[in-house]
């Protein structure tokens, strides 16, 4: 294996009917594929993706989890119930849901830490706005982020993920550099040592709107270990062309 990790992120997306032929699809052309990848699908789906799944090298992932346990959290889902359907990932704190949902850093610190008691890994997002990055806070903005998740797992924050998601850059079609994503892709692989001597074990990915036309060149900064796509894994052919960059 490479030892890149390449996450689709189907957001508000999918049908029974669309959904088949689009993993049939991504699981026929894996054959030369060389890298960890999963499909982050919505919670209806979970059992479909499970089932169509079930043996192959793509992993079932969650594109949330409750920061709760369980009981009276109408419309939440946790961590127990997504173990049920075989989840390996679970994103948590993406951009999305911390802006439309005002979820804090410590609710994504929790819902972390749910999803780790479960078995299950969290995929921690982290990312600035454009006004944060044009006041030059991106570093602390990120740190503050990447903190509340270190403070409140300890020992356990080798097993997480890192995925640094400018906002600016989520839907918009803009790209942060290869230069930009590797320097906030520093900072955090710096703080996560100085957090725990196992730090080599956590994957930091790329999500502002890698696509195929730039994962190459995004894939191939030291710090980059793989990619949070959105958009593009929404078909086969984009997403199968950046699983075999990051098999590279």
């Amino acid at each position: 294996m490479s030892g890149k990790l390449m996450v689709g992120n189907w957001k508000m997306n999918g049908s029974l009917a669309a959904n088949a032929p689009l993993l049939s699809d991504i699981l026929n052309g894996m054959g030369d594929v060389n890298c960890r990848a999963a499909v982050c699908v919505p919670a209806p789906y979970l059992a479909q993706a499970q089932n169509l799944l079930a043996g192959s090298a793509l992993d079932v992932g969650a594109q949330d989890v409750s920061a709760h346990e369980s009981g009276a959290y109408t419309g939440d889902v946790s961590a127990a119930m997504l173990r049920d359907f075989a989840v390996r990932f679970a994103i948590v704190g993406h951009s999305e849901r911390r802006q439309y949902h005002g979820e804090t850093d410590a609710v994504v610190a929790h819902k972390a830490q749910r999803a780790l008691a479960a078995g299950i890994t969290p995929i921690v997002c982290v990312g600035e706005s454009l006004a944060e990055r044009e006041a030059g806070q991106t570093e602390a903005v990120v740190k503050r982020q990447l903190a509340a998740v270190i403070h409140t797992n300890g020992h356990c924050i080798s097993e997480i993920v890192v995925a640094y998601e400018p906002v600016w850059a989520i839907g918009t079609g803009l790209t942060a550099t290869p230069e930009q994503a590797q320097g906030v892709h520093a900072v955090l692989r710096a703080q996560l040592q100085a957090a725990t001597a196992h730090a080599d074990r956590v994957s930091i990915l790329y999500g502002g709107s890698m696509n195929a036309a730039n994962a190459v060149v995004l894939l191939a900064q030291p710090d980059v270990d793989g990619g949070l796509i959105g958009g593009a894994s929404l078909k086969a052919s984009d997403f199968l062309s950046m699983l075999k960059a990051a098999s590279r």
